[in-house]
């Protein structure tokens, strides 16, 4: 008989109760004919569970919240025989999304018990894994202003990243940068930095998503030395797809990259978590190091 699936529960990333969800989520997968074992994670304890839950009997683990939640357990995971389950509870769920995995909470705990397994890349950074990307410059500054505002003034997210944008904009700090890849220097002065899990579409109608998480690479995009409005330029070309045509723009598409910045410490944000690191920074692909249950090609038994 199969050992129960392994379900690792992040309450605050939705917005459901916790013990509705908890009855849910029995009840769903009690009528996919597998019994479950649900444990709750608190932000605290998410990692230290996910690990616990690597080491345990069950082959498949699920990750029930947002992409932070699933980066979490993942990063446990990474170069295990283990599986990874995705329930998307969160409110962008890039990662299930890129991988076609349902929205809708019934049909992905049908993807979890009858779908099937790949190998899907991760991203590394100073030996920290991310499943979508890792940004440098104005966007931890934000998430870090905004989650002290939570903590201190009791604000909500949105709100609170509103404020937290206007005031980081007024500031506008500025990363001087130099980054080393494949040979190549390239010496940059920029407000942002993001690198991708594998490439980021940058027009069309998957702007934003990526088309593939195996194809063993990092997608790599600098905003150049620009003031507020230019940034703000090329967020509206992005929003018209028209990205990839601005001269303030620079994607690249590297397997490895260092990087070094005059700030010997700087906080870095790894699928919405901000982390303090040190410069120099490396950043690597790891093709093919994380196992992820998701939905079997149309016309497959």
């Amino acid at each position: 008989m199969d050992p129960p699936i392994a379900v690792i529960l992040n309450p605050p990333s939705g917005d459901r109760g916790r013990d509705s969800t908890r009855q849910e989520l029995e009840a769903l997968f009690r009528a996919s004919g597998r019994s479950i074992k649900i444990s709750l994670a608190t932000e605290q304890g998410l990692l230290q569970l996910a690990e616990q839950s690597a080491r345990g009997d069950s082959d498949l683990i699920v990750a029930a919240g947002g992409d932070g939640t699933i980066a979490c357990v993942a990063a446990a995971l990474v170069g295990t025989s283990k599986t990874l389950g995705v329930l998307p509870f969160g409110s962008l769920n890039h990662f299930s999304k890129d991988l076609g995995i349902p929205q809708e909470l019934g049909e992905a705990v049908r993807t979890v018990v009858t779908g099937h397994s790949i190998q899907v890349d991760v991203g590394e950074v100073n030996g920290r894994i991310f499943v979508n990307n890792a940004c440098l410059g104005v966007y931890p500054l934000m998430v870090s202003d905004r989650e002290a505002q939570q903590h201190r003034l009791g604000r909500g997210k949105w709100l609170a990243f509103v404020w937290a944008t206007l005031r980081i904009l007024r500031r506008y700090p500025l990363l001087e940068m130099r980054i080393m890849m494949a040979g190549k220097k390239l010496s940059r002065r920029t407000p942002f930095l993001f690198v991708g899990n594998n490439v980021y579409a940058l027009a069309g109608s998957d702007l934003g998503g990526r088309r593939t998480l195996q194809a063993g690479n990092l997608g790599l995009y600098i905003t150049r030395d620009t003031g507020r409005f230019g940034l703000f330029r090329l967020l509206g070309r992005a929003v018209c797809g028209r990205l990839n045509q601005s001269t303030d723009f620079d994607a690249l598409c590297v397997e490895e990259a260092w990087i070094e910045t005059r700030q010997r410490h700087l906080l870095v944000a790894t699928d919405g978590e901000v982390t303090p690191m040190t410069s120099p920074l490396y950043f690597r692909t790891r093709p093919g190091a994380l196992r992820v249950r998701v939905p079997r090609p149309s016309g497959s038994g």
